[in-house]
């Protein structure tokens, strides 16, 4: 199944129901005006939803329009709670090569997340604004899920049944402001502006034999101004959903909207690329004594695609532009 948020003029947005082929979509009338409320309700209203999926695929729905990814919001446009993970620990290791960073025990058993800000989830298309293009502007591609209520104590096996819904984020970050946000030690704030997603989210069985051990085995197509800079696949994930759902109720529960992500998409394999500009840089500096690669400043625009092994993108593209706030 696969769901997205048409702009209303309320917060919400109001939810659509998406063709596999992303060519049609209809209105969830009578089953749920949008997607938190949804969620929310998910073991009751995913059934109804499964059924108008059905007949929007089979061509038997009437009120099926083209799909239109410009009138999307992000699919959750505001959500109970975002946390975002490390879980790919290439990426980790070397930043911590680069940096010099002391090595961490837990590294490679406890998994790093943070709560961030879920008030104003970014569309897929919007250009984003930024005050300064001295802040270090970098994205970040990753992989997420949306969940239902999980208690308190849930286990890693017990936790992916509760994931309702994947989707593919941008996880805008500024370098200039992280180092100073994480010596402080309470997460970070100004270095993450509002995150972006792909136009649809869609149920874990949409990905087929992709979707394997809580991972999205997918390569994550990631260009700057035209120019393909990663595909690293979501396989390669350490932890999986399972695993970092688990670790986060341990001493709490997650209510239904709960936002989890990956961390940015990273494979040891240097010919996958990279997800992000601030890992460009990190191996330029390793393999070549000094970093290349600068930060993103206005006008440069960024493409985002997970693609399945017969090319089409089931999540649906984030192309945005950096722009002056």
């Amino acid at each position: 199944m696969k769901l997205a948020t048409y702009h209303d003029g309320t917060r919400n947005g109001q939810l659509w129901v998406v063709s596999r082929d992303l060519a049609h979509a209809v209105p969830a009338t009578g089953i749920a005006t949008c997607l938190l409320s949804a969620i929310e309700a998910w073991d009751v209203v995913s059934p109804r939803l499964a059924a108008l999926y059905a007949r929007l695929n089979a061509g038997e729905e009437p009120f099926a329009t083209r799909f239109e990814p410009q009138r999307c919001l992000a699919p959750l446009p505001r959500a109970p709670q975002w946390l975002d993970a490390s879980a790919f620990l290439n990426h980790g290791r070397l930043m911590d090569k680069a940096f010099d960073n002391p090595p961490n025990p837990d590294f490679e058993t406890i998994p790093l997340v943070y709560q961030g800000a879920s008030d104003d989830l970014r569309s897929s298309l919007a250009d984003v604004e930024f005050p300064d293009n001295a802040l270090g502007i970098d994205m970040e591609g990753e992989f997420g899920v949306i969940l239902s209520d999980v208690a308190m104590g849930t286990t890693a096996d017990e936790a992916e049944s509760r994931i309702c819904l994947l989707v593919q984020i941008n996880d805008w970050s500024l370098r200039a402001l992280g180092p100073r946000e994480m010596r402080a030690g309470f997460g970070f704030l100004q270095a993450k502006p509002s995150t972006a997603f792909a136009p649809v989210a869609i149920t874990p069985d949409e990905l087929g034999d992709c979707w394997q051990n809580g991972r999205v085995g997918l390569k994550l197509h990631v260009e700057i101004n035209g120019r393909e800079v990663g595909r690293a696949c979501g396989d390669e994930m350490h932890f999986s959903f399972g695993e970092l759902i688990a670790h986060c109720t341990r001493t709490r529960r997650l209510t239904a909207g709960t936002i989890l992500g990956s961390g940015t998409v990273s494979n040891t394999d240097r010919a996958a690329g990279s997800s992000c500009i601030s890992e460009i840089r990190v191996i330029e500096m390793l393999d070549e004594g000094a970093a290349r690669t600068p930060f993103l400043t206005w006008g440069d625009r960024v493409r985002m695609e997970a693609r399945l092994p017969d090319g089409s993108c089931p999540f649906g593209i984030i192309e945005q532009g950096v722009v002056k706030a």
